[in-house]
């Protein structure tokens, strides 16, 4: 068992904090997003911002460079270019040829998100340049089954509320603790789960976007304020 584990009460309460004060935000991977669209964001997000990748996928867009077998066909140099605004472009440009390589393995694209998600995960894990975060998206927003994707907002965040086996814990180990805690909300339906994995993870995110930054928090507009121990003023 994790220390300082949050009650499911607790953790339910967070959650609907997050939604309150966040709710009317926009997220890029919800609800309809396309899945192809998703695995390149995904990976192509990897040490940027969203806003670089959105760049990068409108030039995708404008050369029709968002299908498999298009941008399986193109030249390193031409993909180079097109998501250059996402920077690490070269190294990025062979991360996304790899993926479409270990897809092509599996009978093309459809064929891998369809996979169970363990199989899904452990083939992204499998193929260079993609991490267990950059896989569990991938699962979960791409293939729409249940993976939460842990990152540094997360342990950021559960740090600061005094939850949580330690920002410096693996991403096993967060992630074994939000997926642990999830659980007790007794959501059994698989749609469901893999929803309100995304969702948490979506919050988090924007939360800790907006509010609980990283330095000069906006503690004073945070209503999980009253029960963080690391609130400001």
């Amino acid at each position: 068992m994790i220390a300082n584990a949050p009650s499911t009460d607790e953790l339910l309460a967070i959650y609907e904090e997050l939604e309150r004060m966040h709710a009317w935000r926009g997220w890029h991977w919800w609800p309809d997003a396309d899945p192809f669209e998703v695995v390149v964001g995904a990976i192509l997000v990897q040490n940027t911002s969203w806003t670089n990748v959105e760049r990068a996928l409108e030039r995708l867009r404008a050369a029709h460079a968002l299908d498999p077998l298009v941008m399986g066909a193109l030249p390193d140099e031409e993909l180079e270019e097109l998501v250059r605004p996402s920077g690490q472009y070269r190294q990025k440009t062979k991360k996304l040829k790899a993926f479409l390589e270990t897809a092509e393995r599996h009978g093309g694209f459809e064929a891998l998100m369809a996979m169970p998600a363990e199989r899904i995960r452990a083939e992204c894990l499998a193929t260079w340049g993609i991490g267990p975060e950059t896989a569990d998206c991938i699962v979960a927003y791409a293939a729409g089954q249940p993976a939460f994707a842990m990152d540094a907002y997360t342990a950021r965040l559960f740090s600061r509320l005094g939850l949580g086996p330690g920002e410096a814990a693996s991403y096993d180990t967060w992630q074994q603790f939000l997926v642990d805690g999830i659980h007790k909300f007794t959501i059994h339906d698989s749609a469901a789960l893999r929803d309100l994995y995304c969702r948490y993870h979506a919050l988090i995110v924007m939360h800790c976007k907006h509010t609980c930054r990283k330095r000069a928090p906006k503690c004073g507009e945070c209503a999980l304020a009253p029960r963080c121990p690391a609130a400001i003023g």
